[in-house]
This record gives structure tokens, sequence and C-alpha cells, in this order.
């Protein structure tokens, strides 16, 4: 028996290979969505709720806490209990959570329902990943992974078209109860045709203690920095410092652990450390690309909804015609190439929308640095996510996926958090002479941190696809 039970591999272009792709590509999308869309119904729900600028942080990120903490628990528990089993649970309770969103009355309410739309955003998205890897092999993986990631990727950019289009003719709350429809044709689909596997030889006890720590410790960071310019000093020190303390319990906790939820030796293997290291100042720049462009489209150069939304389409397209083959190309010539010069792209593209602002025009001052962000993350997203995964023992391909989202998410919560202290945004993400020089900053400080991605991705990533695989 392998270290990795499960059925023989599939053919990327067979219709079994096809539907496992279908489901897994749909699954984690409606997640990812979900994160994007949010973003374009900021303002309105702002005006409907009445809500702070810190009460539209906590919106974004009381989503992002618990999928960020959670998501080492989902890849640990997909290893063990059967990862399409997880999946599903995932997508459901993803979609119950998402059916009170749409339902709440209040901020707080809503804050609380996105908390608990996280915990099944972690349990789902490690295993789409980890189904992948288990359930494809050699090239077809890398096609199969190019193309999640291409298709992912025309998802999460088509979602602020979608979601300027619900804001813009029904209402915010509508971004929520889209989920619900696409949830169903994911279980249908996965029940069907997605086959299960495990790890037979993965610890049947739960790293209980780590998983409550690195909870702690997100929440701690979290919370000081959302609150830093609203609440007092003593809230915000005593926050951050449960937040350092828990996250370094966290750390000695898993060096001593049997069964560790993140195990360290992991790290000792310089490709995954550095993928990740990578990882975390990509997606901590796309995050805050995201969170300011459509908001200061809005705001500051008087886009509707839909037209901020439209904004970003030349990623989707991009990255529809391109990915596969990037993931192709990049198991052929090795990782560290795509993955040195797609963020550097990016940061190019990011620093040119920092010229965003009052009668911004889209074919002078948007299209050329969303251009140039599409064929970046073309060139970066399959490679990366691919050397993340392959880095990794074939049977910890959950763990692996899930540190890698783990570490995306923390990424992203943690940008979310402190770029608007960072550039100056106050307390008021709808006023847009404060919100025009804040998104300037953020740009600029975004494209510095995906040029760190690329830079860090050449120093630390083998140029050879085989030399990625861990020693034996």
């Amino acid at each position: 028996m392998t270290a990795d039970s499960g059925p023989a591999p599939l053919v990327y272009r067979s219709p079994a290979g096809r539907w496992v792709l279908l489901a897994t590509v749909l699954g984690s999308a409606v997640a990812f969505i979900d994160a994007t869309v949010v973003t374009i119904a900021l303002p309105r729900i702002a005006e409907d709720l009445g809500a702070s600028t810190a009460d539209l942080q906590w919106t974004v990120n009381g989503y992002g806490l618990t999928l960020a903490a959670f998501l080492l628990l989902g890849g640990s528990l997909g290893d063990r209990l059967g990862r399409r089993r997880v999946f599903l649970v995932g997508v459901v309770w993803f979609a119950v959570a998402s059916l009170a969103c749409a339902l709440a009355p209040t901020v707080g309410l809503l804050v609380a329902a996105r908390v608990v739309q996280g915990v099944g955003g972690a349990l789902l998205t490690p295993g789409s990943l980890a189904i992948l890897q288990s359930t494809f092999a050699g090239e077809d993986r890398g096609r199969a992974i190019g193309a999640w990631s291409g298709l992912g990727g025309i998802a999460g950019a088509a979602a602020p078209f979608l979601g300027g289009w619900i804001v813009q003719v029904t209402t915010w709350r509508w971004v929520f109860g889209i989920n619900l429809p696409l949830a169903a044709v994911v279980v249908a689909v996965a029940l069907r045709h997605v086959p299960e596997s495990a790890d037979p030889d993965a610890a049947r006890t739960l790293d209980v203690a780590g998983t409550v720590l690195g909870a702690l410790g997100l929440a701690g960071l979290t919370y000081g920095f959302t609150a830093w310019t609203e609440a007092g000093t003593a809230t915000v020190a005593g926050a951050l410092g449960v937040g350092v303390l828990a996250s370094l319990a966290f750390v000695v906790v898993e060096s001593r652990s049997r069964a560790p939820l993140l195990p360290p030796a992991l790290f000792r293997w310089r490709p995954f450390a550095g993928t990740n290291a990578a990882t975390l100042l990509v997606y901590a720049a796309l995050s805050g690309v995201t969170f300011f462009l459509v908001v200061t489209l809005q705001v500051v150069a008087g886009y509707a909804p839909l037209t901020a939304g439209l904004a970003p389409l030349p990623v989707t397209a991009l990255m529809l015609l391109l990915s596969p083959t990037a993931g192709a190309l990049g198991a052929r010539i090795g990782p560290r190439l795509p993955m040195t010069l797609g963020p550097l792209v990016c940061a190019v593209g990011v620093a040119w929308l920092s010229r965003i602002g009052p009668g911004a025009q889209y074919a002078t001052d948007v299209l050329p640095g969303v251009v140039l962000l599409g064929l970046g993350l073309t060139t970066t997203v399959a490679p990366l996510t691919t050397t993340a995964l392959s880095s990794a023992p074939a049977r910890l391909a959950g763990v692996a996926s899930g540190v890698n989202n783990a570490v995306a998410r923390m990424a992203s919560l943690l940008a979310i958090a402190v770029l608007p202290l960072v550039a100056g945004v106050g307390t008021s993400l709808t006023d847009a002479a404060t919100l025009a020089p804040a998104h300037r900053t953020a740009m600029l400080v975004c494209a510095g941190l995906l040029a760190g991605g690329g830079l860090i991705a050449a120093a630390t990533v083998p140029s050879s696809a085989q030399a990625v695989h861990p020693p034996a």
C-alpha cells in the first residue's frame, strides 16, 4: 500500500479528471469569490448598517481570521478522515453560514456570521488542492493545478464584476445568497465524481493546543492592528501582546508535539520555506490591492459599483487563456524563473495603479496596471502552488496545502488590518479626500511586497522541478 491511499491517478484530459477539476475549482472559488465580492459591497454595507471603518475591516477580517486560523486543521482533518469528506462538510458549512450573512440585520451579526463562514472555508479550501495532488500525477498534476489556478483566478477576477452587478441592481445581501446554488452544484458533483483519499499513516489524534494557540495568536494581532485608531492604548497593547505570546507558544508547542498541526520539519526544507515566504508577501500585496482598488474607484474616482467591478476584467481573460499553459511550462522549465519574474511584473502593474485619483481614466490609469497584474499572476500562481505542494512528502498533501493556504490567508488578514493604518486611511473609507493619498501609499507598499516575494523566490526556489521534492 502507498502512503496515500486512493485510486489510480487520473488523466488531466479525461472525463473523470474534468469532473474532479470542476468540483475542486468551483468549491475553492466559492470561498475565494466571497472574500472578493464582499469588498465591492463595503460602501453599501456601511450605508445600510451604519458601519465604521473598523466594522468594515472586521466584515472582511472576521472571515479571514477563522479561515487562516483553521486551515491547518482543515488540511490535517482531510488527511486523517478523508479529503472528499472534509471538503464536502466545509462546502455545506459555508453555505449555511452564507445564508446567515445574507439575513444579518446588524453589522455585529454580520461579522459573527462571517466568523462562522470562515470555518467552513477552512475545511473546504485545503481539501480542493489536496484532492488534486492525490488524484493526478506527473505532468497531469501540473496541468490540473495550473487549470485550478487559472479557473480559480478567473472566478476571483470575475467576482468584482459579479459583486458590482449584484450590489447595483439588487442589494448587498445577495453577494452572500449567491453562494447557496453554487455550493449545491459542488456537493452534487463531488458526491458523484470525486474519489476519496486519505493518509492511512496519519496520526489519529488532533493537535488541540496548536489549533487554539494559532487562532489566539492571529486573533490578538488582527484585533490589535484593526483597533489601533479607535481603541485605547491599553486595549491595543494588550491584544498585540496576547497575539505575540500565543504565536511564540504555538511555535514551542508544535516543536514538541508528537502529531503537530504544523510539522516544523517541513520548514527545514528550503524550497518549502522559501515558497511559503514568497506566498506571504505576494498574497499580502494582492489582498491589499483588492481591498483598496474597488473601493477607491468608487469613492475617489466616482465609478459606479458595476464599473468598478469590471475594472479588473483583463486579469480574468489573461488567467483564462494562459494559466494551464503556465502550469505545464513551470513543470518543464522549473519554478524559479516564473516565480521570480511573475511577482516583479505584478509589482510594476500595482505601482501603475497608484496613479488612480479623482477623474481617473480607465484606459490610461487603470488598464495598463491590471494587464500587468494579470500577466504577473498568470506566471506566478500555478508554479507557486505546485511548488508549495511538491516540496512536501505526498502523504502530507493536505497539511502542505493547509500550510500554504494558511500562509496566504494570514497574509491577507494582516494586510487588511495593517495596510489602512500604514496608508493613513483614518476612520472612514468613504472620505475621498483621505482615501486618495492613502490609496497611493497602499499601492506602492504592495508593489514593494510583490518585488520582495519575487526576490525570495529567486534566492530559495530551485530552477529544476525535480529538485523541489524533499529528500526521502
